[in-house]
């Protein structure tokens, strides 16, 4: 991971550090599912707040880039997991079709999955 944050900048640096990191994952140069570094270790590297660096994270997390997994970390979302969420999707579309499902009745059966 080859990020950087220029303090002579008029960008904000939670934004240098957000938009590095999309623009590595958009790159493909992280993939999804790579963890990365913690709060504290990426704030220490790159002589930031945590807060900065929490913020950045955040707001990652709010645009599906990245996917917070409690204790275990922060990891890339990316499109790997974006397309296995698509094909989950259509498979299960075509599962309830072949059962005579409607739609509504699908999105129903998802709700009540989802709150279980």
């Amino acid at each position: 991971m080859n990020l950087a944050v220029d303090p002579a900048s008029g960008v904000p640096p939670f934004e240098q550090v957000r938009d590095g990191l999309r623009a590595q994952v958009d790159a493909g140069t992280l993939q999804a599912g790579f963890r990365l570094p913690p709060v504290r270790a990426l704030a220490d590297e790159l002589d930031l707040a945590p807060g900065t660096v929490a913020r950045a994270y955040k707001e990652l997390e709010a645009l599906g880039v990245v996917e917070t997994r409690g204790r275990a970390g922060t990891f890339v979302a990316g499109a790997g997991v974006q397309r296995s969420v698509r094909e989950a999707a259509s498979s299960y579309v075509a599962t309830a079709r072949s059962l005579g499902l409607t739609d509504d009745e699908a999105l129903e059966a998802v709700r009540r999955a989802l709150e279980s």
